[in-house]
């Protein structure tokens, strides 16, 4: 029975339970029958007359009926005993699956490892929230094996104080291991903890792990490959206040919110309706700061006052330094698509603003494949705890509206619009923090329970969707333990990090047939429209299943193993995606669209009609674009709708129900809101991690042409261009790499095999052009992973061009 008591199977029998002296009759019979009871002779006593041999014979049996009557009291003790233990356990379940573990019916479970040095049937000490217990090793475990052990609250709250905190504090600390030594006279800075030598138990092998309890800590040391027993290693334990006990998790601190009292009050604001602005539109202005979108009264008209108010805590921000990626967006803020507050309802919008920063109204009129753009939005249809219904749509970016504040299930407001504006100028670093911390804010606390998720190594997908599809968004945001069958091994994260890496390596492989490499970038995975073939009983429960990870993996700092295509991190930000982003997923069909404007009349010709071929296993099908779209002809003037209905097609309508359902599974964790700090670039830097870059290796594979061919890494520009990237931090590498092959991801086996197109290897490649002859600012072509770096004059310049390109990149603007 894995990774709990062994169940051994007790029979019981009937018998007269009223007469202890008497053994219970069991399935093997115990009492003699009338037909033994004959004299050697075979001839039957008298009744009433008893032999000596007689009383010796009963004694006997006397005696061993009490021995098998006191037998039988054992095992109905033993039995008692173990249905109270399994039900403590709150029904551990023997097979794969996720259960819940933690404070039902006032107790706090725990897991402690079974120390090296006990043997079956033996009690050791370990400490359990904030007590010392004492716990039985079962006889059907061995050293290193963990088991679970419930302790009362009441105890637990008696013993950690009104803080509920994670240990004691001076005399009631327990002592420390017999092992263990404090090394003395060690010269401290403040806030640093001491050290300590622990000696390696007798039968512990090099990568085991053995408990010790150091300052009221029960710690598993893993002993060095190097190291046998005897010999003593130096480990550094974390401070005991903030360290939980055994495996149990820090409780986030549960505080108001600061910026509430503030929020409720308001400043008015006066302004002039700009010229040009008619009633009922909107304008978008600065108001302490803070860019607003107001619409224009209806009984107001151009160059009239109107008045409204914003929440004091809103444009009242706390000074201190914003992000360089934050100056940067405010100094150089093009024309293009930006996220604003509705004075109205306090909602994100996204807004165009023309040349002269007014709202360009005339994007959500008839398709411009130059401005307009959509935003994936996604309705739910309910709000059932499990499985919630919805469905998703491509809208003009003025109606994809988001909630600017986060409620707790209790109602109360946990996050601001203004602690979200404020996070939106922060560094990417303040940004992940700030992320995390809110995180922690939603979790469900230990004590209300937490989830334990049994998996086999042999069945980790089916059995990790059955389990993880069987939560409800609730117990999404408990804490999560992982154990394998059949392996021993306590979860202080190790097996965390191992089931989120093993479960989105295998659920992003193309040959499971959920997803398909980009056709422009291999190092990138796109949704494969014909899933339903590969799995078609469950293509969707998967791509729910995949929603549910990718979110988890983020509440949880954990990492997800596969990069997607850019459009699909948009989607999940609901960014406005454009005619331009068809280019990332097919250029060679981005160019035939683009190539149809220069056709002019001629495009009749063609023959062409509002519908499209899709090939799958080599089966050909026509799919229609709009509703009769095999019957209308495409001409000179719907080419427009025509250029709009294949952007919508590519970008959402060819896997609408399994972008749905991720989508889906995704907001089951991560609430939107939470979302608007991050632009796509960040958002993928979160989900995959910073990539550890090799500058020397970088470098070393790189090729040169156009102006800088004939000097090539020698050319002053590409001089300063390494020494640049050189002193780059860890995002802005990262930036870099996504600026120019679309991805963050370095290459497993080092830049020599970066691919491209077709899966090609094709190394980055620094293109020379002159300044004269193209933009102010560098410009990447990741179909062939090349980055076209103008001749500047000094290494200031191209520091500051460089710089703005990468990270200007994410905003949607046009930096050409």
């Amino acid at each position: 029975m894995p990774f709990g008591f062994s169940k051994k199977k007790s029979s019981s029998g009937s018998g007269n339970d009223g007469d202890d002296s008497k053994p219970q009759r069991t399935g093997s019979a115990s009492s003699t029958s009338p037909s033994e009871r004959k004299s050697q002779n075979g001839r039957s006593k008298p009744r009433g007359s008893v032999s000596k041999d007689d009383k010796k014979a009963k004694g006997d049996k006397k005696a061993k009926g009490d021995r098998k009557d006191k037998d039988r009291k054992d095992r109905d003790k033993k039995a008692k005993d173990k249905a109270r233990r399994q039900k403590s356990e709150a029904g551990r379940p023997n097979g794969p699956g996720a259960v819940p573990a933690g404070s039902g019916g006032g107790m706090a479970t725990f897991r402690v490892p079974v120390p090296s040095n006990v043997r079956p049937g033996e009690e050791f000490q370990v400490f359990a929230g904030g007590r010392i217990v004492r716990v039985r090793c079962p006889h059907d475990s061995r050293p290193g094996q963990s088991l679970q052990i419930s302790v009362p609250l009441d105890e637990i709250s008696n013993s950690n104080g009104a803080n509920g905190g994670g240990g004691l504090s001076g005399p009631d600390l327990p002592p420390d291991s017999d092992n263990v030594t404090k090394i003395p006279n060690q010269d401290l800075r403040e806030g640093e903890q001491p050290a300590y030598m622990v000696k390696i138990p007798e039968g512990i092998r090099g990568g085991e792990q053995f408990p010790v309890t150091i300052q009221g800590q029960q710690l598993s040391v893993t002993c060095p490959n190097a190291a046998r027993p005897g010999m003593s290693v130096r480990i550094v334990p974390p401070p005991p206040s903030d360290s939980p006990p055994l495996d149990r998790p820090r409780q986030p601190q549960r505080m108001a919110n600061p910026n509430k009292r503030s929020n409720d009050k308001t400043q008015m604001f006066e302004v002039i309706v700009p010229k040009g602005v008619l009633p009922g539109q909107p304008f978008a202005l600065l108001a302490g700061g803070v860019r607003v979108l107001v619409t224009c009264p209806k009984n107001a008209a151009a160059g009239q006052k109107i008045r409204f108010n914003l929440p004091i805590g809103l444009v009242n921000k706390p000074d201190g330094p914003k992000s360089k990626l934050a100056e940067i967006k405010l100094s150089y803020d093009k024309d293009g698509w930006t996220r604003t507050i509705r004075a109205t309802d306090m909602k994100f919008q996204w807004t165009r603003f023309d040349e002269n920063g007014g709202v360009d109204t005339a994007t959500s009129q008839r398709f411009d494949d130059t401005k307009s753009a959509y935003v994936l939005k996604l309705d739910f249809h309910d709000d059932h705890d499990k499985m919630r219904q919805g469905s998703v749509s491509l809208v003009t970016p003025e109606k994809g509206v988001v909630d600017s504040n986060i409620k707790s299930v209790t109602g109360q407001e946990l996050v601001s619009y203004q602690d979200i504006a404020n996070a939106q100028n922060k560094s990417y670093e303040d940004k992940i923090q700030w992320f995390q911390e809110t995180c922690s804010q939603l979790c469900v606390e230990w004590n209300e329970g937490h989830m334990r998720m049994n998996v086999r190594r042999e069945y980790l997908l089916s059995d990790s969707m059955e389990a993880v599809m069987s939560l409800s968004r609730k117990d999404l945001r408990k804490v999560w333990r992982f154990e394998f069958i059949g392996e021993a091994g306590i979860d202080a994260g190790g097996l965390a990090r191992e089931w989120f890496e093993l479960v989105t390596d295998e659920v992003f492989d193309p040959d499971m047939g959920l997803w398909q490499t980009s056709a422009t970038n291999q190092m990138c995975m796109q949704i494969n429209p014909a899933s339903e073939i590969s799995c078609p009983e469950d293509h969707l429960i998967y791509f729910r299943f995949i929603g549910r990870i990718m979110g988890k993996a983020m509440f949880d700092r954990q990492l997800v193993k596969g990069h997607m295509v850019k459009h699909l991190y948009k989607h999940i930000l609901g960014w406005p995606v454009m005619f331009s982003d068809l280019k990332d997923i097919d250029e060679e069909y981005y160019n035939s669209l683009k190539g149809l404007k220069d056709m002019g009349s001629d495009i009749e010709y063609l023959y062409a009609d509002f519908t499209t071929t899709e090939e799958t296993l080599g089966v050909k099908r026509t799919v229609e674009l709009v509703p009769g779209g095999a019957d209308i002809d495409v001409t000179e003037e719907n080419l427009p709708e025509y250029i709009e209905a294949n952007l919508k097609y590519r970008l959402l309508g060819r896997y609408e129900k399994q972008l749905n359902e991720l989508l889906l599974g995704f907001f089951d964790v991560i609430p939107e809101p939470l979302l608007t700090i991050f632009d796509f670039q960040e958002l993928e830097l979160l989900m995959c991690g910073l990539p550890e870059i090799d500058i020397d290796d970088w470098k070393e594979n790189t090729e040169y042409s156009g102006d800088y061919v004939r000097e090539g890494p020698n050319h002053e520009v590409c001089v300063w261009f390494w020494e640049i990237v050189s002193e780059y931090d860890q995002e802005l590498k990262a930036r870099l790499l996504q600026f120019v092959t679309g991805s963050s991801g370095a290459p497993a086996r080092g830049f020599s095999s970066l691919q491209g197109i077709n899966g090609r290897v094709m190394k980055f490649t620094i293109h020379g052009v002159a300044l004269e002859n193209c933009g102010a600012f560098p410009s990447p072509y990741t179909k062939s992973n090349r980055i076209d770096l103008p001749i500047y004059g000094s290494k200031d310049e191209l520091g500051e061009k460089l710089k703005i390109a990468i990270t200007m990149a994410a905003t949607g603007f046009d930096i050409e």
